[in-house]
């Protein structure tokens, strides 16, 4: 039972990890959108800003993605399941099953998209002229850890009847 505790928190640490990431990234958008603004009065331009901005923008949306999951910032609609009545866990899991699979592919694809960049040695059409796999990375790390997290939920609804998410307010999961 211990090893169980240890596992689900780590996953949770785990997924606010990632969340605390995407936050990084928001700061950075602002310092990147800041230091161009003041380059512009200046005079000036920081060559590549825009670009590291989108880079940062996909970086904190993607990298946030598992935390949003397990907080209950993502949308679910319920009516459906609570229309189930008593059959509503089956729903959850079958909800959870179909999740599971698509986040699977999401970043299995992802992944393969992000190697596919690195073996052709891709270059971002801006003026950065990065490698794109690069900012990539922070797509195909996000979605492997949403596909983690949905099947952690679907695991876990399957063995307690309940999932992982933590509605805000501290409010458990309506029943």
């Amino acid at each position: 039972m211990a090893i169980f505790k240890l596992l689900r928190t780590s996953l949770d640490a785990l997924y606010k990890f990632a969340g605390y990431l995407g936050a990084i990234f928001l700061i950075l958008i602002l310092f990147f959108v800041a230091s161009q603004m003041v380059a512009r009065w200046g005079g000036g331009i920081i060559t590549g800003a825009p670009d590291f901005t989108g880079y940062c923008m996909a970086a904190a949306s993607f990298l946030a993605l598992p935390y949003a999951l397990n907080s209950g910032s993502h949308i679910r609609v319920s009516l459906l399941l609570t229309a189930l009545g008593r059959y509503r866990k089956f729903g959850e899991i079958w909800c959870w099953a179909i999740a599971s699979y698509l986040t699977y592919l999401f970043a299995r694809y992802a992944i393969k998209f992000t190697y596919e960049s690195y073996r052709f040695n891709e270059i971002s059409q801006g003026h950065d002229a990065w490698p794109i796999w690069i900012p990539q990375m922070s797509m195909a790390i996000g979605t492997v850890l949403l596909a983690i997290c949905a099947f952690d939920n679907l695991v876990t609804t399957l063995f307690t009847g309940r999932d992982n998410i933590h509605v805000p307010g501290g409010k458990a999961q309506e029943e």
